[in-house]
């Protein structure tokens, strides 16, 4: 960007004003949309994928981050009991380490809950878009007086 104020000469003899350098809206791109590119993801997918998906956040996902938890959970446990307080006095290290965890275990709480939720999701996609097809496809043609005529 180049900035001169207005009526100033610039090295060529005429007054500047503001520019601003281009930059591509889109990795690659020239700044206009156009057609869909490498850098566009492709966001279809296909109940296959939708149901390997939920079967992969079943079968691994909920599982590392539920172990991931527990680790947490045993090596902050050990570390609260290593300054807690012996013979009357502690480490103010200790309560805010309670209170550090208390925290992580609401996270993980939120984070399994979530994860749950979307493999739900994944796997009742391909239902819900049959039953509103089905409903929209029998509310929009009902029987007319007029078809027996």
């Amino acid at each position: 960007m180049t900035t001169q104020s207005a009526g100033e000469p610039g090295e060529q003899g005429g007054p500047l004003g503001m520019q601003i350098d281009h930059v591509p809206s889109e990795p690659g791109g020239s700044g206009t949309p156009g057609p869909p590119g490498p850098w566009q993801p492709n966001l279809v997918s296909t109940p296959a994928q939708k149901k390997a998906a939920a079967q992969a956040i079943e079968d691994h996902i909920e599982p590392d981050t539920s172990k991931a938890g527990d680790h947490a959970d045993d090596e902050t446990g050990k570390a609260v009991t290593a300054f807690a307080p012996k013979d009357g006095d502690g480490w103010v290290t200790s309560t805010s380490l309670k209170s550090a965890h208390k925290t992580w275990g609401d996270q993980v709480k939120n984070l399994m809950n979530r994860l749950a939720s979307e493999k739900a999701a994944l796997r009742s996609t391909g239902l819900l878009f049959q039953t509103t097809d089905f409903g929209i496809g029998t509310g929009l043609r009902q029987t007319s007086p007029l078809d027996g005529y």
